[in-house]
């Protein structure tokens, strides 16, 4: 028997082999990612670096998959690259609606296929009512929640709209399955066989499953994090103050056209780091647009003419 791996022994610098053995359900994980397998000797972090994705939040997301009850620290939230899990949670929608929710669609059509016409009825229009709900859910974030944070992460101007308001209207989309669970497993008729019923059930309760750590990390982390950049960009603006020699960096990059992902990457800091500063940027400058801060850098001899054309 292999030693249990211990949440405190997870790295970037474990080798990303290794990874999977700690829960076959990070597989899901490295499915939605794209990754391709025969690793080799190479790190977390060498792979997820190959990919452009971040190490230390792609290691948060296996975790949730791993570890029942696993909670993120406020800082390792705070470190997260928002995009990827944004990334993560749209790849996750294509995986059910593409994948999840036509297998188990099949699997219910061979179990019910002895049944009387009545029976078939029930059953399609209370599944069919689920992947409706399960689809407008899915829908309301990609057109209106992802486009929300993601104006936020590049601070691009954006709909009047608050995490809270997704918070308020977020359905719960796996009580239905539940029901279902119990309609197969206490009222399916006898001539339905064993094996297409235990089908049935084995894709209820791996997406019942599944989707108890997608809205985690909605939940869980999404919502938090942008709760905090929304108040940060609430606070007082235009109150003046000197520049942090950092703050002055980031307003040069700022100036240069480069986007949050690349400012992090050149200082290497986070996403989030970098949103914090140009808070603080606006915050003392009074100045909120892009090319507002150009203006400002020439002004104040941060940048000449030929830095920015």
């Amino acid at each position: 028997m292999k030693p249990q791996v211990s949440i405190t022994s997870i790295s970037p610098a474990m080798k990303m082999a290794d990874l999977l053995d700690v829960n076959f359900s990070i597989l899901g994980v490295f499915s939605r990612f794209g990754m391709s397998y025969g690793f080799g000797e190479a790190t977390v972090k060498e792979v997820c670096d190959g990919m452009g994705i971040d190490p230390e939040t792609f290691l948060i997301i296996c975790k949730v998959y791993a570890f029942d009850g696993y909670r993120p620290s406020r800082e390792q939230m705070e470190g997260a690259c928002l995009e990827d899990i944004v990334r993560y949670l749209r790849l996750s929608h294509t995986y059910y609606l593409e994948t999840m929710v036509p297998a188990l669609a099949a699997a219910i059509e061979e179990m019910i296929a002895p049944c009387d016409d009545m029976h078939k009825k029930v059953i399609r229009k209370f599944f069919g009512d689920y992947k409706e709900e399960l689809e407008r859910h899915f829908d309301y974030e990609e057109k209106t929640v992802f486009p929300y944070v993601e104006a936020m992460i590049d601070s691009r101007e954006r709909e009047p709209y608050t995490i809270g308001e997704y918070e308020k209207n977020h359905s719960n989309v796996e009580e239905k399955l539940d029901d279902l669970k119990k309609l197969v497993t206490m009222y399916q008729p006898s001539q339905s066989s064993s094996r297409d019923c235990f089908r049935v059930l084995f894709y209820l309760y791996s997406l019942e499953s599944d989707l108890e750590r997608h809205t985690f990390i909605e939940d869980g982390i999404l919502v938090p994090v942008v709760s905090r950049m929304e108040d940060e960009s609430e606070a007082p603006r235009g109150e003046g103050g000197e520049l942090s020699a950092r703050e002055k960096e980031i307003l040069v990059a700022v100036a240069k056209g480069m986007l949050n992902k690349e400012i992090a990457d050149l200082y290497n800091i986070s996403i989030y780091t970098v949103i914090s500063h140009r808070k603080n940027i606006t915050r003392k400058t009074g100045i909120k647009t892009v090319a507002g801060l150009t203006v400002y850098a020439l002004l104040n001899n941060l940048i000449d003419m030929n830095s920015i054309e």
